[in-house]
C-alpha cells in the first residue's frame, strides 16, 4: 500500500502493472531455458568433436591402465600401464573383457577408455 501512495497509483492501474509484470516472468523463464538448452546443445557438439572413437577385436593385444589403489613405493615413476593382454571379447557399450597372454581370462570387464592399443 506505501507503494501505491508514492507513485500516486490507483488499485486497478497497479493491479494491471503487477499482471503485465507477471506475464514477462513467464516470457524471461522460457526465454532462460531456450537459452541453457541451447547451452547444453553446444557444450556436448564441443565435447563429442573431440572424442576419439577407438575399436578393439577380439585378439588385439593392448594396454591396461593400472589403477593405483595402495600406495606404491615408486610414487609417480611406477607404471602406468599394465600389459600387454589380449582382447576376449568387446561390448558394445564400451566394455572389453581381457585375458592374459597365457590364456587365462580376467573376471570382470575393462571400460574402453582404461585401455590403448599395443603394438610390436
Amino acid at each position: 500500500m506505501r507503494i501505491l501512495a508514492e507513485a500516486e497509483l490507483t488499485e486497478a492501474e497497479w493491479a494491471k502493472q503487477r499482471y503485465e509484470q507477471l506475464n514477462l516472468i513467464d516470457e524471461k523463464r522460457l526465454k532462460a531455458l531456450c537459452h541453457g538448452q541451447c547451452y547444453q546443445q553446444r557444450m556436448a557438439r564441443a565435447f563429442n568433436t573431440k572424442v576419439r572413437h577407438r575399436e578393439f577385436n577380439p585378439g588385439d593385444l593392448v594396454l591396461r591402465k593400472v589403477l593405483h589403489v595402495a600406495p606404491d613405493s615408486r610414487g609417480k615413476f611406477s607404471y602406468k600401464y599394465d600389459g600387454p593382454v589380449v582382447v576376449k571379447e568387446t561390448f558394445s557399450g564400451g566394455a572389453v573383457v581381457l585375458s592374459d597372454m597365457d590364456g587365462t581370462e580376467n573376471a570382470l570387464p575393462v571400460n574402453a577408455d582404461a585401455i590403448k592399443k599395443y603394438y610390436l
